[in-house]
């Protein structure tokens, strides 16, 4: 950490990055109008006012406009990366620049993730925002003192989600969490398409290889897999679905996917894509089953969904090809080729999800740290969903804005929806 620029309430790689940082802000400023709306509204309302906000979630330059908001909202910040080689350098420096405090920085160890972390805490959060639960784990475990004074919290994604759930179920959560991945307008649009269309960007943009004839195998038919499949059929590939769950197996069947188990799977891919938020999904002997040249990569949250340590022990030799491209020599010969040290490749490799679709979702992060800085007090400890009414008015603000309408049932309409005497 020595040859980071530090200051009194940020942590960075360089401060004079600050002015690329706030060209890519701007960008996706312009194009996040929604989020532009809340913060327009709440710059007079001022619903945050008093509230502390601790965000550990990537810091990219949608993120930055997230955080913008936030501060208009009246909340003081506090901010960390949510993952190692997610966070923009740029972006990084011109929070700090602006005032924020955030402690992220690209190509972190495990160790200064976890310090991190731990630095936006120190001001005494009222409110967590997190990707991941990394965070509310940490106030949940080592940084328990924290935990009083927090009045809820919100998720982002699907594997953080599972992981309080889990801790509701098991009675451990301490304050209530909005599931923010579990709304429509996020897991059918930020989940699909925002992660179909990144995730190939960054596997082109670390290997630059032609997708069309190639078989594409995605481990995983949620949202997420589903998205990255439509795009990689999408750019001529033939594409291998791989589940455990036999009813997005027979959706992905339905869809005109081949599904088979990934021991089947290894042999025939060109490229491997993990989206299943499960550990160990690709493993030695998958390895040992792949074609020379095969392409390996993970668009899931965390990096235990493809088993490192067994490429490492089966390889002979490693090079670094390219940025985010390593080269595994194994004993025979055949080359395997491990995409930003299985990270999401994504973001890792290319620059996350497009604003556009992070509109939404963060607007729906920004309405849920209000609903809790109201409600939140009197709310059981447990992770509650996006209200419908929400998704709804979200989705509409975005249709708006796309210079979209659509129609409105009249009174006699709406009354037919209630009258069980109608029939044939």
């Amino acid at each position: 950490m020595d040859d980071l620029d530090k200051g009194e309430i940020y942590t960075v790689r360089d401060m004079g990055l600050a002015d690329e940082g706030a060209l890519l802000v701007d960008w996706a400023r312009a194009r996040m109008p929604v989020l532009a709306k809340l913060k327009e509204e709440a710059e007079r309302t001022k619903p945050l006012a008093g509230m502390r906000v601790a965000g550990c979630l990537h810091v990219t330059k949608e993120t930055a406009v997230l955080i913008e908001a936030i501060g208009a909202a009246g909340a003081e910040i506090s901010w960390s990366g949510c993952n190692p080689l997610s966070t923009h350098d740029g972006v990084a420096a011109w929070l700090a620049r602006e005032g924020y405090s955030v402690h992220a920085w690209h190509g972190q160890s495990t160790e200064d993730f976890y310090w991190s972390i731990d630095k936006t805490l120190e001001f005494k959060p009222t409110l967590t925002l997190d990707d991941g639960a990394d965070l509310i784990v940490r106030v949940h475990g080592d940084k328990s003192e924290f935990a009083e004074g927090v009045i809820g919290g919100t998720e982002e994604t699907t594997t953080g989600v599972h992981r309080l759930r889990a801790m509701a179920a098991a009675g451990d959560l301490r304050y209530p969490v909005i599931a923010v991945n579990d709304a429509v307008t996020k897991w059918d649009f930020d989940n699909v398409y925002g992660t179909g269309q990144s995730t190939l960007d960054g596997i082109l943009r670390a290997t630059s290889v032609l997708l069309a004839g190639k078989t594409f195998v995605v481990s995983g038919y949620g949202h997420c897999g589903s998205g990255v499949a439509m795009r990689a059929r999408g750019m001529g590939a033939n594409v291998i679905i791989t589940e455990v769950d036999p009813l997005p197996a027979l959706r992905a069947v339905m869809e005109g996917f081949s599904v088979m188990p990934m021991d089947e799977a290894a042999k025939l891919g060109d490229i491997f894509c993990t989206a299943t938020g499960m550990e160990d999904i690709i493993v030695g002997r998958h390895f040992a089953n792949m074609k020379d040249g095969a392409i390996v990569c993970n668009t899931g949250h965390y990096d235990c969904e493809i088993k490192i340590t067994d490429l490492e022990a089966q390889a002979t030799s490693v090079r670094t090809i390219r940025q985010d491209n390593e080269e595994f020599l194994m004993p025979d010969g055949r080359r395997i080729f491990l995409l930003a040290r299985g990270r999401l490749v994504n973001l890792a490799a290319a620059e996350g999800h497009p604003s556009e679709v992070m509109d939404m979702s963060f607007a729906n992060q920004f309405l849920s740290l209000c609903r809790l800085a109201k409600e939140g007090g009197s709310m059981g400890k447990q992770v509650y969903d996006i209200t419908t009414e929400q998704d709804q008015d979200l989705a509409t603000t975005k249709l708006e804005t796309l210079g979209f309408s659509i129609d409105v049932l009249t009174d006699a309409q709406l009354a037919y929806l209630d009258d069980y005497t109608v029939g044939t």
